[in-house]
């Protein structure tokens, strides 16, 4: 269970926890009833839908590189379904693909197919694409953010790769009784202003199967100052839609509920722009901004 999003995968080869994959292991539970995400691993998929010149009647909504794994990644397209593809680049990986039919629970994916063991890096990455079809539209996002939980209440540190997010939270760590760290790269956000851990926390092992009500959202920007501001809620958005999946933003339904998700979020969270410097300061700024003290 996962943002309360219950997900079963089948099929034994393509389990995250037997591949090697970190932190799916705290979130594993007995389901009850029906989950919201079955992601069948065992079902031949075409791997050259993708390539230049291919005739197969997809439209592209994006492609990116995917640079831990040296790989092309494809998301598209057609009349019944998404589909999600990673292609390596090396020789020797085989390609993982995804796809989600419409309004349907279940993805199908060729991970596991014939009993092969997927990439792990891949395949981690292709079960945070797979979550995040499925859980958008249910008003639960995958957000690129650095939480810290403080006082029972969880605060998101955002902004661009290399900006400090991870070196704030720890700042807050060092100087704030009783902060702790959530998740140190893809928490889950609900509408409800409630921060869930997942599995997914970059290179920072921390995987935790909790949730908090959200105190405050921070946009972080590095200053020679340190200064704090609270932001419209159309600064707001602004500030919160670059950490959503990239992906998404070129789909017209997924960035409809991303913004309709985080429209909710916004009229009863504040959301801050920082401009700081890497040291003590900052975290005593923003904590005592957002707590009052």
């Amino acid at each position: 269970m996962i943002g309360e999003i219950g997900l079963r995968i089948v099929g034994a080869s393509a389990s995250p926890v037997d591949v090697g994959i970190k932190g799916f292991r705290p979130f594993a539970t007995e389901l009850l009833g029906e989950p919201q995400l079955t992601i069948d691993t065992e079902v031949e998929l075409p791997t050259d839908w993708w390539a230049d010149g291919c005739t197969i009647d997809r439209t592209l909504i994006d492609r990116f590189d995917f640079e831990e794994r040296d790989c092309d990644c494809v998301l598209a397209r057609d009349t019944e379904a998404r589909w999600f593809g990673m292609f390596p680049r090396e020789e020797g990986v085989r390609p993982i693909v995804l796809r989600h039919a419409f309004g349907s629970s279940m993805i199908e994916s060729n991970a596991g197919l014939g009993g092969e063991v997927p990439d792990a890096s891949l395949w981690r990455f292709g079960l945070w694409v797979a979550f995040g079809l499925i859980a958008v539209p249910d008003g639960a996002i995958p957000i690129h953010t650095s939480t810290i939980v403080c006082k029972d209440r969880a605060v998101l540190f955002l902004g661009e790769s290399g900006t400090g997010k991870s070196t704030h939270t720890r700042l807050w760590r060092e100087n704030i009784e009783g902060a702790h760290l959530l998740n140190d790269d893809s928490p889950i956000i609900r509408s409800t202003a409630v921060a869930y851990g997942s599995p997914w926390s970059g290179k920072t092992p921390c995987y935790r199967n909790l949730h908090y009500p959200i105190a405050a959202i921070v946009r972080l920007s590095q200053a020679p100052h340190n200064r704090m501001r609270r932001l419209s809620a159309l600064e707001a958005l602004g500030a919160l839609l670059p950490s959503c999946p990239p992906s998404f933003a070129y789909d017209e339904q997924l960035q409809d509920a991303v913004c309709e998700t985080l429209s909710q979020l916004i009229s009863t969270v504040p959301v801050y722009h920082l401009e700081c410097l890497p040291n003590a300061e900052a975290a005593e700024l923003s904590y005592s901004t957002i707590f009052g003290e």
